[in-house]
């Protein structure tokens, strides 16, 4: 049995309402999802993966047993990370503050020397999710795609030209 058919079975058991397997998907894609959301904004990380499984848990009756399980609950946690950007710009707007004085309060701690992080932290959102599930977790462009809610061609642009900006960001050959 493959891992896809092993975590099908899983899915097929959650849906039927077995929490015991539902707790194994959990198990299986925890690590690789907290990942994702703290290289995206490491302070709420683990309150979104955990909002995330729990709406996974609610809604997995809607989930199509066709389909990869993994890009679903990445799409979910996708959706509440920007969710929860919204609700915090919202809340800047409210107090009166400007959204660009917010941006330059947010800037990396400057003692930490890890380049990477920082380039990374500077791409556009969207370019910034997809290379860290294609590059990072190890997601192909089509399942990035349908985690993401954005077209293969522009997934597969998003990987090039992040990966242009990252080496450019290094010091890489053009940079």
């Amino acid at each position: 049995m493959t891992d896809g058919d092993a975590e099908a079975a899983l899915v097929a058991k959650a849906r039927a309402g077995s929490a015991d397997a539902f707790g194994r998907l959990v198990h299986m894609h925890q690590q690789g999802l907290r990942a994702f959301l703290r290289r995206l904004g490491p302070a709420d990380a683990d309150d979104l993966a955990q909002e995330s499984f729990v709406f996974a848990w609610e809604h997995i009756g809607r989930f199509d047993p066709a389909r990869s399980f993994r890009p679903w609950l990445f799409g979910i946690a996708w959706r509440k990370h920007r969710e929860g950007k919204r609700g915090w710009l919202r809340r800047l707007a409210r107090q009166g503050r400007a959204v660009a004085d917010a941006a330059s309060t947010v800037a990396p701690d400057p003692g930490l020397k890890l380049d990477l992080a920082k380039a990374v932290a500077t791409l556009p959102p969207e370019q910034k999710a997809v290379l860290l599930l294609c590059l990072g977790n190890e997601f192909t462009h089509a399942e990035a795609a349908q985690a993401l809610a954005l077209p293969l061609g522009t997934v597969k642009s998003h990987v090039a030209r992040g990966r242009e900006k990252l080496i450019a960001a290094l010091g890489g050959p053009d940079g």
